[in-house]
């Protein structure tokens, strides 16, 4: 069996898949409809969905278990992934490990959003960060610093929803000595820290609208604001990267403009293909961390990654996440405290001590599949991108669902692509 490795611009063909549990001419593969018509001629069993058979088609989002030897994920895919514009592949890591600023992936959306990462940090503008719980937009905007001009100043962040709603100026602005109380030291703020670098609030839009109107005067050019209980005008030459997971409509209009730039995130169910590699990651920094928990999933000690079994990464490729990575972390440590072999594995319904309440895997069409579905219908037009946002009074969940968009975010890229305005 052979297979590519794919990358902007670039297929690299892989070494044949050679064990003595794969015959030489092991699957026979067509396409037919969405999907692609598998027929057994080899020795090794195939399951799908639990269930053992010969022939079978698989839909985007299904995995195909040749036992005993590897798991295939049907995902649907560009026949090539557009070259990068402002990143480069001279400093792409290995196939399928963390890049220099953390972020592990090879799908279309993650090379996407790497090369916007580049982009926006050329750019140098006020941002706002666009992504689901848990999806990365620290870790991203982090990156957005390292690769900007600011790389040697300071990265200030702070998680705007725990600021006491009464010490939100004094947080971002700081306060001169003796101010509000005889004896109190001068402050900076995070405004002041964040002078010549970046400065991160996460959840931006969790801040009360008319708080948000405090922040307008130092977003503009120049970056003059006052110290609480000063007179004298300061300067901070900062760049804000604000995140959120709600609609940016929930923001305050004069705020939302400030924050020229977009960046999307894509969620977990954007990059499903991207499971099985993120999860190796997280199990390596679980033995770094964790060595006396995972010791008896490893071949040897130092061995890397620990040894996992098919019934996990299928189930974790069948999961719908709510929070993304946070998710994904905490399903593999129950798998982990659930396991009592040596290798980790997924046990249904098994109850252990990691945190509850996450979703188990679902029977209907996974997020991939949804997003193939969107991929192949016909985009929307400028008119109809317009007429459905009039209808919906500017909502853009709702004018994403009527006009059959996958996301809210699909419906951002297409309305920058025509230049209408949010």
């Amino acid at each position: 069996m052979v297979f590519h490795r794919q990358r902007p611009g670039a297929l690299e063909r892989t070494a044949p898949l050679g064990s003595p549990g794969l015959s030489r001419e092991q699957l026979r593969v067509r396409l037919e409809g969405r999907g692609l018509r598998i027929e057994r001629v080899g020795k090794c069993a195939m399951e799908l969905r639990g269930e053992r058979v010969d022939r079978c088609v698989l839909e985007p989002g299904d995995a195909l278990l040749l036992k005993g030897q590897l798991l295939l994920f049907c995902a649907r895919r560009p026949r090539e992934i557009e070259p990068l514009h402002s990143a480069s592949l001279a400093d792409a890591p290995a196939f399928g490990a963390p890049d220099v600023h953390g972020i592990v992936g090879e799908s279309p959306a993650i090379w996407r959003l790497r090369d916007q990462l580049a982009w926006v940090a050329k750019a140098d503008e006020h941002t706002l960060v666009l992504g689901g719980s848990g999806s990365g937009k620290e870790l991203c905007a982090r990156a957005v610093h390292a690769l900007s001009a600011r790389a040697r100043g300071p990265f200030v962040a702070r998680n705007a929803a725990t600021i006491p709603q009464g010490l939100i100026d004094a947080e971002l602005f700081g306060n001169v000595k003796g101010y509000p109380n005889p004896g109190m030291p001068e402050r900076p703020g995070l405004i002041g820290a964040a002078d010549g670098g970046t400065l991160f609030l996460d959840e931006i839009g969790e801040l009360p609208q008319g708080l948000q109107a405090n922040l307008l005067r130092v977003l503009d050019e120049g970056g003059e604001y006052h110290a609480l209980g000063g007179s004298t005008a300061r300067r901070s030459r900062f760049r804000l990267l604000g995140a959120t997971n709600r609609d940016p409509a929930a923001l305050k209009h004069d705020l939302a403009a400030r924050l020229v730039l977009r960046l999307d995130v894509p969620g977990l169910d954007e990059r499903r293909e991207d499971i099985p590699l993120l999860a190796r990651h997280l199990l390596q920094r679980a033995a770094a961390k964790s060595p006396e928990a995972t010791r008896r999933f490893l071949a040897s000690p130092g061995a890397g990654a620990p040894r996992v079994k098919a019934s996990l990464i299928e189930h974790l490729l069948r999961t719908r996440y709510t929070t993304n990575m946070r998710e994904l972390g905490a399903l593999l440590w129950r798998a982990m405290s659930a396991s009592t072999g040596d290798a980790i594995e997924w046990i249904s319904g098994s109850t252990t001590t990691t945190p509850t309440g996450l979703p188990p895997p679902q029977d209907e069409p996974s997020a991939a599949a949804e997003e193939a579905t969107t991929a192949e219908a016909r985009e929307p037009s400028e008119a109809e991108i317009r007429a459905g946002l009039e209808e919906h009074r500017g909502n853009i969940v709702r004018t994403a669902q009527a006009l059959g968009l996958s996301s809210r975010y699909v419906l951002y890229r297409l309305m920058r692509k025509h230049g209408i305005e949010g």
